[in-house]
């Protein structure tokens, strides 16, 4: 039977231990106390307020402990703390050193990082996974890597000469990572060139976006079956921390921005009323050229540098459109006509600034392949006599901690197809490389991208197969997975073992 036949048995009959068909029972570190007791019923819809129009807030800034050039030391501790998102309302949350977003980290390609994680979540273990970052397999923070409650743990690794890029970090301990990631846990890194070819006077603003759903006392209720089929969407969207910041500019401002997907499975379409954007950057840096665009698609985990010209007085909004990535069930959330963030440009003209180079830096194509792969998603259900099973699978097996799908020799080129054959987009991220998009196809269209581009995570829409270049440099395991985390949780996550 095609899944849509189930939907309206999954509230009924799905089984807490038959959620999904990787069989989480057996799973080293899979622990189905905790956050894993779910309402199977739709995700209500909240009715608490949030605050807006406050000024936007810069994300607070991880400090460089160590007095040695060249040199970041640090420590982020993951443990509980308290937010008031709403008035009157305290909401239990996990933060990074207190903080949700996390600090903003800052260090320059080149330099040694040295950050000590104190894992203090309460009976659940954890781990950095530091997305997109150039680092050796045993430093990236895999599910095989966990670190137990209480305990610390040091990641250390270098910053190559080329890794500039908007990065960023965030749990990935299997079974936990996506109810650790919406209860507070995620946080921009990034990494800033030696010369860097936009003009300082263009400032560099990191906005993360992220998601809450909040119950009437305040807190977040836990993972709905709604929540396990789709990802879990929230009620507001939030601008490091806040609803629908405002930020006061002169008019004929130039603003760099570092946009962040960083939310489980919201998928962004963005434009602004009136300014002008540019995208200058991807996942892993800078483009070649500055691409002129009307509207940006961000999928969860993406990234994106945007150069946005604030060219008319008055107030200019970020807001969403619609977009329809696939939907099971009832209760699809509005997707369009969210304001997102308030921009105000004032009648005061702004001070010139230098123009925005036309090369911005060079990208070599990684070059022809020597080996091709193929990847293929697919969503399951099936019944049996405790209820039903789901699942979200690779090459028809859902994920398993004690297998290796593929082998792969460090220094090669590859060729990786990624089809989609389910009924909803995938945002599909590959860990300890970036990779280049080479085509698209779908319904027997081929088309290239806009522009070559490092990436670490690309959407691959309902019907679409997306083919990439990629090379892994460092062997040791790495992990490749659908990046709505709650399908990543369900099967939907392979692993790749590098070999010298």
């Amino acid at each position: 039977m095609h899944r849509r036949g189930f939907l309206g048995l999954a509230t009924v009959l799905v089984s807490q231990r038959a959620i999904a068909q990787m069989k989480m029972d057996d799973m080293p570190g899979m622990d189905m106390g905790g956050h894993a007791g779910h309402d199977m019923g739709e995700a209500p819809q909240s009715t608490v307020l949030l605050p807006e129009g406050k000024v936007l807030r810069d994300l607070p800034r991880l400090a460089n402990e160590a007095g040695t050039p060249g040199l970041f030391k640090a420590k982020l501790t993951a443990q509980r703390a308290s937010v008031r998102f709403a008035e009157g309302l305290d909401t239990p949350i996990l933060g990074y050193n207190g903080t949700s977003p996390g600090p903003l980290i800052e260090a320059v390609e080149g330099d040694r990082v040295e950050i000590t994680f104190a894992n203090r979540i309460p009976e659940e273990t954890s781990t950095i996974h530091w997305h997109g970052m150039p680092v050796p397999a045993d430093q990236d923070g895999n599910p095989m890597d966990l670190v137990a409650t209480g305990a610390d743990r040091t990641y250390s690794f270098e910053l190559p000469e080329g890794s500039a890029g908007s990065y960023w970090y965030h749990p990935h301990p299997h079974g936990k990572t996506a109810e650790q990631v919406y209860r507070g846990l995620a946080g921009a890194f990034v990494v800033k060139p030696k010369i860097d070819p936009i003009p300082a006077a263009y400032g560099d603003t990191v906005l993360v976006f992220t998601d809450l759903r909040l119950a009437a006392d305040g807190t977040m209720p836990d993972n709905t079956m709604t929540d396990l089929m789709n990802g879990r969407v929230g009620d507001h969207v939030l601008v490091n921390g806040q609803k629908n910041p405002v930020l006061t500019v002169p008019f004929g401002t130039k603003r760099r921005f570092r946009f962040y997907n960083a939310t489980n499975a919201r998928f962004l379409r963005l434009s602004f009323d009136q300014a002008s954007m540019m995208i200058i950057g991807t996942d892993g840096g800078l483009l070649e050229a500055p691409v002129a665009a009307k509207e940006i698609l961000l999928s969860p985990a993406e990234r994106l540098e945007l150069i946005v010209s604030f060219d008319k007085p008055g107030p200019d909004t970020l807001y969403t459109l619609d977009y329809d990535r696939g939907w099971m069930g009832a209760g699809r959330p509005v997707d369009a006509g969210l304001t997102l963030f308030t921009v105000n440009v004032s009648r005061t003209p702004a001070e010139p600034v230098p123009p925005l180079p036309d090369r911005l830096r060079p990208i070599a194509f990684l070059g022809a392949p020597a080996v091709r792969r193929r990847f293929v998603f697919t969503e399951t259900m099936a019944m049996n006599a405790s209820g039903m099973e789901m699942g979200f699978l690779i090459n028809g097996a859902a994920f398993d901690m004690n297998r290796v799908d593929i082998v792969a020799k460090a220094g090669q080129v590859e060729l990786w197809e990624i089809v989609n054959k389910a009924d909803m987009d995938h945002p599909f991220h590959v860990h300890g490389t970036q990779f280049q998009v080479v085509e698209h196809e779908r319904d027997g269209k081929v088309s290239k991208p806009a522009y070559l581009a490092w990436k670490d995570t690309v959407n691959v829409a309902r019907g679409e197969t997306v083919r990439l270049v990629l090379r892994q440099d460092r062997p040791g395991p790495r992990m490749y997975h659908c990046h709505i985390l709650e399908h990543e949780q369900l099967g939907m996550m392979g692993i790749v073992d590098v070999q010298a």
